[in-house]
This record gives structure tokens, sequence and C-alpha cells, in this order.
């Protein structure tokens, strides 16, 4: 892949739409969670840190920080299994008339067969 590749119009856009919805669900999150990822994940702090930070246990900055994480990932695969049923949704009345206009040139196309002379 090439520099070029990554830049791409459509790449940058689908790039800048995660980011928005990465920062949706964030925002969602309770914010005893949000606090610790964001110190933790965003800020790079240690857990020792952001224990120091916030005036808490290490042990709650580790069992946030999973929470945290967990809560955004069911968020997340929420949002894809709303999107993936989007993306193969069944379309309905334009299957019908594709169904109907490949039908018509098969039959079509069988009438064709049966007048040609065999060979």
């Amino acid at each position: 892949m090439t520099a070029q590749d990554s830049d791409s119009p459509d790449k940058a856009a689908a790039r800048a739409e995660l980011r928005a919805l990465l920062k949706r669900k964030l925002d969602e999150l309770p914010e005893v969670f949000r606090v610790v990822f964001v110190l933790r994940s965003v800020e790079e702090l240690s857990v020792e840190e952001t224990a120091q930070c916030l005036d808490i246990p290490e042990a709650t900055v580790r069992s946030r920080h999973f929470r945290a994480r967990s809560l955004l990932r069911e968020s997340l695969a929420h949002e894809i299994d709303l999107a993936e049923r989007d993306v193969f949704e069944f379309g309905g009345a334009h299957c019908d008339r594709v169904v109907a206009n490949v039908l018509s040139r098969v039959a079509g196309k069988d009438d064709q067969d049966s007048s040609a002379p065999a060979i």
C-alpha cells in the first residue's frame, strides 16, 4: 500500500466517521469509566498515575478501565450489527423487479434458441 492509497478521500472519510463514532460512544460512557478510559487509553497514563490523578486505588483504575473497554466494545458491536442489517437489507420491490427482468430475458432467450436451426 502506498501513501497515496491511505490518503484517498474515501479512506479519509471512513476514518473520520470511525473517529466520530468512537467519540460518540466514549461520550455515552458513564463518567467514572470515561475518565479512567481517557486517562489510560488516550493520555496513556500508567495505572499508578491515573490512580494518583483521581485519588482512587490502583485496583479501581484497573477494573474501571476494563469495564470501560467492555462497554465500548459492546456498544460498538451493537452499532456494527445495526449497520450490517442495513448493508445486507433485503431489497423487496427492487429484488422483485430484478427477478422479473431476468426471468423475462431467460424466457426470451429460450424462444430465440428454439427457433434457431439445429446444427
